[in-house]
């Protein structure tokens, strides 16, 4: 297993983590979780950084590293609408268009072409990240608002270019 593939993992592993010191709710949690999400954050750069540099790119990482990513981010976002610091449209319109991408990846696939990650999808991933870890920080109504406000227009630009960059996907699905 290379290195990159290990931090996904790890990545993942580190999701209960940080959910169970939230859920925990003692002294300095957040403060704990922050630490633990940052990590987890980082480790995806890293993975990244190391599987190009590195040539350690490998199908596990191609399907893991995303959904490690995605795992992580909802997590998160589902702890913030829980206990109230976000609304669960906000929550809804990231995975409606988690879902839309991926199920144009999947038919992509079966044409036999790859969709790459876009750079507006590599913003949305890391402005999304910052956000979550301010809202961590900061329980600031006009904190929230703004990083949810972000969140959704990152997460709808970056839908909008994936879909207008490859719609001829669709057109040439049976």
């Amino acid at each position: 297993m290379t290195t990159a593939n290990k931090l996904t993992i790890m990545r993942i592993a580190l999701i209960p983590v940080f959910l169970v010191v939230l859920y925990l709710d003692f002294a300095g949690a957040r403060w704990w979780a922050l630490g633990i999400f940052i990590v987890a954050c980082l480790t995806d750069f890293a993975d990244g950084y190391i599987a190009r540099h590195y040539n350690q790119i490998t199908n596990f990482g191609k399907f893991m590293d995303p959904l490690a990513d995605k795992m992580l981010v909802m997590a998160a976002m589902c702890y913030f609408v829980e206990c109230g610091q976000m609304p669960g449209w906000c929550l809804a319109i990231v995975l409606l268009r988690e879902f839309a991408v991926s199920g144009m990846r999947l038919v992509a696939v079966e044409q036999g072409r790859v969709i790459a990650a876009a750079w507006s999808g590599k913003v949305k991933t890391a402005s999304t990240m910052v956000c979550l870890c301010l809202m961590l920080v900061f329980q600031s109504n006009l904190l929230n608002v703004v990083c949810i406000a972000v969140i959704v227009a990152t997460t709808v630009y970056s839908g909008i270019e994936y879909f207008a960059k490859n719609l001829d996907v669709f057109k040439e699905a049976d």
